[in-house]
């Protein structure tokens, strides 16, 4: 198999001979050229199956270099680099049935995994006609025939578990060689990818690896595996057929040495459930019982968990130590809160007296407790926490240990940041202050106000006043007459305009308050200021 590295720049044909392991992608020859020109005559001489090639050189771009392709019938995979995001030419890609469209600077880690793509799909490419041509078409489906048949399973048994005649019956239409007395094994394996890596940010990238990673992990003689299904987001399926009696410690084995894997390669942690082995009609059974303990169970990430092993026994809830955490609250001690809260997860955790249910009532009263905290401080704790961080790590607290931890973490200390900064009243009312006077044309209520520092109207107007001796309603007045007063000095603006500049649709009420304000009418200041500048001496 051989590659194209098309780019008129000699720099970035040199990087990407040297920082891309070719042999690993199992790309026999690599070669290269400055221009369009020299690009044709080498795919006219040689075999390519892949071409990495810039859009914008001056002697013809990528793209025509694309249409000449496609026009001359070559099965070559394209990978376009360039330095500009211009939808034009990614929906010309997308016509010429470009691989991918890949913005510069180059990140060589995530352009290997698409060149890994690219060589699996030009290698498929290759079966595909293979098969056509020895007339073994099937071939080709039949990994998708078995999906097929383990989704239809997976998804049946939480609802209406398919019947002995049924499974019959899809065995039979899919063409697959299973007996119902064929030993299956299903895992559960839930990803956790670290923020910014692909999983984080490539999802579809992270799921190409992450297959690879399986496929190579769990090789054995004693079994194959069927099928790998996402069924939810970051949660996998792997199925197992064994050719033997099942080795539970050979499948605890391969998790084991799958995770570090998984953390060096893949840049996530991850945690895998192996449920018990059986018979094609009993997968039902086994798979939903997989997927209870997997909601369940109170996982620690890295780990493997066996779903025959968990003892599905109703836990009584016991709350940690309120008063004492109430107390490192108001000591302005999020360490030892922290440290408290992690204390207790892992006590009840060795205790086995920890699962979802219980974890899900300690969140509760830990957000209870930290909301009411903030209350006593007039802090209003749903807008202050209202956003995506916060809705993320909510929505991740109940998957893990670490996950609850983040979640605590994240809580509590925004809620001690945020209560040391109202605490220095100056800094809360120079904030409110300076967005007045950027904002006076704008509505200005106290309650908006309140929301951009997390305060209770009340609360903030009481610490206005206490700050500045002026109440918070006399001090927008104040701004914007002084706004006004400025516009009416320096612009030619019609004093109507003016009144609306400084966020009065009232000329009416405008003026009367201007006269209150200043002793003047805005007209006659306005005569009065030009009246200045006019003797003003020289």
């Amino acid at each position: 198999m051989n590659a194209l590295l098309v780019d008129d720049d000699y720099f970035v044909l040199t990087a990407l001979e040297k920082k891309i392991d070719w042999k690993a992608l199992q790309i026999d020859r690599v070669y290269t050229a400055p221009n369009v020109a020299q690009a044709r005559d080498i795919i006219l001489r040689h075999p390519v199956d892949i071409l990495v090639s810039d859009i914008d050189m001056p002697q013809g771009s990528g793209l025509e270099l694309l249409a000449w392709i496609r026009e001359e019938k070559y099965d070559i995979q394209a990978i376009f680099l360039t330095n500009y995001a211009d939808f034009n030419y990614a929906q010309k890609a997308i016509e010429l049935q470009s691989f991918e469209y890949f913005l510069k600077p180059i990140e060589f880690d995530k352009l290997m995994l698409i060149l890994q793509k690219a060589v699996a799909r030009a290698k498929q490419h290759r079966s595909d006609e293979k098969a056509i041509q020895e007339g073994y078409f099937w071939q080709k489906n039949h990994a998708k025939l078995r999906e097929h048949f383990w989704r239809k399973l997976i998804d049946a048994c939480t609802s209406f578990p398919m019947k002995p005649a049924d499974l019959t019956r899809s065995i039979e239409e899919q063409r697959l060689a299973y007996r119902m007395t064929d030993t299956f094994q299903p895992l559960l394996l839930h990803m956790f990818p670290y923020n910014g890596s692909l999983g984080d940010t490539e999802k579809g990238l992270f799921d190409f690896a992450l297959l690879n990673v399986l496929y190579e992990s769990f090789q054995s003689p004693e079994f194959s595996v069927e099928t790998i299904l996402e069924i939810r987001s970051y949660h996998w399926i792997a199925v197992l057929k064994w050719d033997r009696t099942p080795d539970p410690d050979a499948v605890e084995a391969l998790c084991s040495a799958f995770i570090p894997k998984a953390n060096r390669y893949l840049k996530a942690d991850a945690c895998c459930t192996v449920a018990s082995s059986g018979s094609l009609e009993q997968m039902s059974g086994i798979v939903k019982r997989l997927l209870q303990t997997n909601d369940e169970v109170v996982k620690c990430r890295n780990q493997t968990f066996h779903a025959e092993r968990f003892r599905r026994q109703s836990v009584e809830y016991a709350p940690p130590d309120l008063p004492k955490l109430e107390e490192w609250l108001n000591l302005n001690r999020p360490d030892a809160f922290l440290a408290e809260t992690s204390a207790y997860l892992k006590q009840r955790l060795s205790l086995q007296a920890l699962n979802a249910s219980t974890l899900s009532l300690f969140r509760l009263d830990i957000v209870q407790l930290v909301y009411s905290f903030l209350k006593t401080k007039g802090i209003e704790a749903h807008k202050l926490y209202a956003g995506r961080t916060n809705d993320r790590l909510l929505a991740h607290s109940l998957d893990s240990i670490e996950d609850m931890e983040a979640y605590l973490s994240y809580l509590v200390i925004t809620a001690m940041d945020y209560r040391n900064f109202t605490e220095q009243p100056r800094s809360v009312v120079e904030q409110i202050k300076r967005h007045i006077h950027t904002h006076c044309k704008d509505d200005l209520t106290r309650n908006d106000l309140a929301e951009l520092v997390y305060l209770h109207p009340d609360y903030l107007a009481r610490l206005f006043k206490k700050e500045t001796g002026v109440s918070l309603g006399s001090y927008i007045i104040q701004a914007r007459i002084a706004a006004a007063k400025h516009l009416l000095e320096t612009s030619n603006f019609p004093v109507q305009a003016v009144a609306r500049r400084v966020g009065y649709a009232n000329y009416s009420y405008f003026a009367k308050l201007f006269r209150q304000e200043v002793g003047l009418s805005p007209n006659e200041y306005k005569r009065g200021s030009r009246n200045e500048e006019l003797y003003e001496p020289r």
